[in-house]
């Protein structure tokens, strides 16, 4: 993917693609799963840290990623498909406790969960735990 095309998806949400910005959406929009900021770091480098975690803290702000809690203390970040995500296009996602892979089960939707009246979804995190099928064959 090239810079252009990272720039359209910024500029289609409203954030101006500087120089981290774009690093940082490039390496989301062509991972194959969700990455961490310790992934994100190491591949990035020299960019620091911190830098890294504003872009991505701009990024949710503006709808752009999902954020995901897998349960391992580090959260994870996947870039949304269309640009902007709603908890319609949200989906599972399966971590595999031995290899500590996050996996996306992009074909398996969140379900609906009836709420109270009042209530409003804005975001959802549904992982399942266990063993991939890569470490279960190894079992």
């Amino acid at each position: 993917m090239d810079n252009s095309e990272v720039t359209k998806h910024l500029e289609a949400a409203g954030v101006k693609p500087t120089p981290n910005r774009l690093l940082v959406m490039k390496e989301l929009l062509e991972a194959e799963s969700p990455l961490s900021l310790a992934y994100l770091e190491g591949k990035l480098y020299p960019t620091d840290k911190a830098n890294i975690f504003r872009v991505l803290e701009l990024f949710a702000k503006k709808n752009m990623i999902h954020v995901i809690n897998d349960g391992s203390r580090s959260l994870k970040y996947e870039a949304c498909p269309g640009g902007h995500h709603s908890v319609e296009d949200q989906h599972m996602h399966f971590y595999c406790e031995r290899c500590e892979k996050l996996y996306c089960l992009e074909d398996t939707p969140i379900p609906h969960i009836p709420l109270p009246e009042g209530f409003r979804v804005r975001s959802a995190n549904y992982v399942l735990r266990g063993l991939c099928p890569k470490c279960a064959a190894k079992s």
